[in-house]
């Protein structure tokens, strides 16, 4: 796995709201989605008093609302260490300040996201994009080709060693990770590895997928991605982007408990 090089380029928390029925007066925009504000976005009861209250108004948000950011945050927001250190997030990083943390249902992360264009050479990856680029990835394809990070959204964790061993917490290559960066989820699989000492990215496809700038030398984001990999997952083929997500969405509701 090559060096990584990272730069300083950085990029809708959602909530569910309560599901409420009977005579008593609502506000009107209750559990609705606010017109001017991204897709995922919602908001909860207003906080005012209730003006314009639609009596016996149906208020039910659908449980079929996807997870949010701010509900898997809230699941991690205190951290039981399980690596026996703490890994750097870049090689020129001298000080190594991220644990590895875990759960009965997964393990996390946050760090930074450097950018990974290794796998199959494409026109954004390749050794002019990216003078690091290696054309293999520790896991293939079900074809057991190299996989492609311009268009699959994988993660790349550390090569096994004194800090920690992702195989020994239930993961392996395709296992299901939960990306989350300023407010948006997305959901990738494990696809790749690193030095064992470093910690922190991410495919090109993946960056593009949270709205991180994905030039594999001068894109990534310098903090605030959180990664959660469920463990005893696996999605297959692993190059099967539909089936991370579906399998991701799945999962991230049994781990807040939906």
């Amino acid at each position: 796995m090559r060096s990584r090089t990272f730069a300083l380029t950085a990029v809708t928390s959602a909530a569910c709201g309560a599901a409420l029925l009977g005579p008593a007066a609502m506000p009107a925009t209750a559990g609705v989605p606010v017109p001017d504000t991204p897709p995922d976005t919602r908001v909860g009861p207003a906080p005012g008093g209730l003006a314009d209250a639609r009596v016996g108004a149906d208020l039910t948000v659908s449980a079929d609302l996807p997870v949010s950011a701010e509900e898997l945050l809230a699941e991690v927001r205190s951290c039981r260490q399980i690596s026996r250190g703490k890994y750097r997030t870049d090689a020129n990083r001298s000080k190594a300040t991220v644990p590895v943390c875990g759960t009965s249902d997964a393990v996390f992360w946050k760090a930074d996201m450097d950018i990974d264009c290794d796998g199959r050479k494409t026109k954004a990856c390749n050794t002019k994009s990216d003078p690091y680029f290696q054309p293999q990835t520790a896991f293939q394809t079900s074809r057991g080709k190299p996989l492609d990070s311009a268009r699959l959204p994988f993660v790349v964790v550390p090569a096994p060693g004194r800090i920690w061993d992702y195989r020994k917490s239930g993961l392996t290559g395709g296992s299901v990770v939960a990306v989350i960066h300023k407010g948006q989820v997305r959901y990738a699989v494990i696809g790749d590895t690193g030095p064992a000492g470093i910690i922190g990215e991410g495919s090109y496809a993946l960056a593009e997928a949270l709205s991180i700038d994905p030039h594999p030398t001068t894109g990534g984001a310098p903090s605030g991605v959180t990664y959660i990999a469920f463990k005893d997952s696996r999605v297959s083929p692993i190059e099967s982007r539909a089936e991370a997500e579906s399998r991701g969405e799945a999962l991230a509701r049994v781990f807040i408990g939906r």
